[in-house]
């Protein structure tokens, strides 16, 4: 039975397992889940992740919710993957679960209510909160040069001084990508300072050709849509509509 990955192509870990699937030719049915409508809310959805969120998966009978841990599982279960993107090696594992873990716990912290808080929430019916964003992006920007400090250093071009991406490449760079909506001011005050990080991206971009941006475009395109509405000065409900987006969370 062939494998089942449930996303929304703008949520920046349904992107990560998407690119993972493509890179590694791994069979999979995409089934989209649109969280503008709601669908992650369904009975039957809810059957595969309780929790209704997306990413998740489903291989026969086995069910699976939590990208990091979609993420091991792929690159164990299927064969073909790679070493380079979980190795075998039980040390260099427990290198890329500890990026792992302290990514939810900072960059995802303070990534998500920057971006949110610096443009989505007028698209959700929500003020934008200037404090808030600027605490977040406190914590982004510590997060980047910590991500510069401590895991890109060396002669490698990927994290913990790697030669070829591993999932924690994958995961952290496609969060950092959601910051590709913001006003492009904005975005190069963030990610201007951190050239290791920029030159990163690029190379897991290049790693992971041509999925990385074809799985991207629907980013790509709320971007343009965000540029469009602050140009024209758009209402929040016409803003919504035109990202598939709901005007209230």
């Amino acid at each position: 039975m062939k494998l089942k990955v449930y996303v929304d192509r703008r949520s920046q870990p349904s992107r990560a397992i998407l690119i993972f699937c493509k890179v590694n030719g791994i069979e999979f049915e995409e089934v989209q889940i649109n969280l503008a409508k709601g669908q992650q809310n369904s009975p039957d959805f809810k059957k595969i992740n309780p929790m209704g969120e997306v990413p998740a998966i489903a291989d026969g009978r086995f069910n699976l919710f939590e990208s990091h841990a979609i993420l091991v599982y792929l690159a164990c279960a299927f064969p073909g993957v790679a070493d380079h993107w979980y190795p075998a090696d039980l040390s260099r594992r427990a290198k890329i679960n500890s990026v792992l873990d302290w990514h939810h716990s900072n960059l995802r912290r303070g990534a998500m209510p920057y971006v949110f808080n610096t443009v989505l929430a007028p698209v959700f019916g929500r003020r934008l909160n200037p404090q808030a964003a600027a605490e977040a992006e406190k914590l982004l920007s510590s997060s980047l040069s910590k991500i510069e400090s401590i895991w890109l250093k060396g002669n490698g071009k990927f994290l913990l001084g790697g030669f070829q991406p591993s999932i924690a490449d994958l995961s952290l760079v496609c969060e950092i990508m959601q910051l590709e909506v913001l006003d492009e001011n904005d975005r190069s005050r963030i990610l201007g300072p951190h050239k290791k990080v920029l030159e990163w991206i690029e190379n897991t971009k290049n790693a992971t050709r041509p999925h990385f941006e074809e799985v991207h475009q629907v980013l790509y395109r709320v971007k343009t849509s965000l540029q469009e509405q602050r140009s024209m000065g758009g209402n929040n409900t016409n803003s919504s509509k035109r990202l598939g987006l709901p005007s209230k969370m």
